[in-house]
């Protein structure tokens, strides 16, 4: 062998043993607050909370470890990312809005005719219950002209008595349900002018 290639693997073989002592030599280095370093074969106590550098054997910086998130700073991050997460949800939804809307409506004029429609059956069912509020009224008129028959001693029949309970309760019922009619009416309005106003704002309808 060579006077060279004894040299080469000389050094080859010097620079493998050395490689394990240089990686224990690696140390951490910090400077606190005072402008006063440290140093330390692990991170040394001082460091914590403080960016701290990884220097190799030769005092060269391996790394730089930055310190951790402060309170506020973690606070802030995790509400962005809350932020982010509602703002995907958000656009989601509403684009599973935009598609449902562009499903049901052609137009906006097509949600002016759904309203009507919905709106004159609405009509159509308060002008039934008020028939037949007012078919209850008159039996009530009937009955009341049959307790007048038993008025003083005469003690009126059971029948009579529950026909008139019954009436009753069927008038108070009708008038709650009509009661809860114009209800229906505000919710349809608001139904469909939250429709017209989400339809115009899907991209690309005008």
């Amino acid at each position: 062998m060579s006077v060279i290639a004894v040299s080469i693997a000389g050094a080859a073989a010097a620079l493998l043993a050395l490689a394990p002592l240089e990686a224990q030599a690696q140390s951490y280095r910090c400077v606190d607050k005072a402008g006063k370093k440290h140093y330390g074969q692990t991170i040394p106590r001082p460091c914590v909370g403080l960016e701290v550098e990884q220097l190799s054997a030769s005092g060269t910086v391996i790394k730089r470890i930055p310190p951790p998130p402060t309170k506020d700073e973690l606070e802030a991050k995790e509400t962005a990312e809350r932020k982010r997460i509602e703002d995907e949800a958000a656009a989601r939804e509403k684009g599973r809005r935009d598609r449902a809307l562009l499903a049901t409506y052609a137009s906006e004029k097509s949600i002016d005719e759904a309203r009507s429609r919905d709106l004159a059956a609405h009509a159509r069912s308060v002008r039934e219950l008020e028939a037949s509020i007012e078919s209850l009224t008159r039996r009530k008129t009937e009955l009341a002209k049959e307790m007048e028959f038993y008025a003083g001693n005469n003690k009126p029949p059971a029948t009579l008595l529950e026909d008139i309970r019954v009436n009753q309760n069927n008038i108070d019922a009708h008038l709650q349900q009509l009661a809860g009619k114009q209800k229906d009416a505000d919710e349809i309005n608001a139904r469909y002018d939250q429709d017209k106003k989400d339809y115009g704002t899907i991209p690309g309808v005008k």
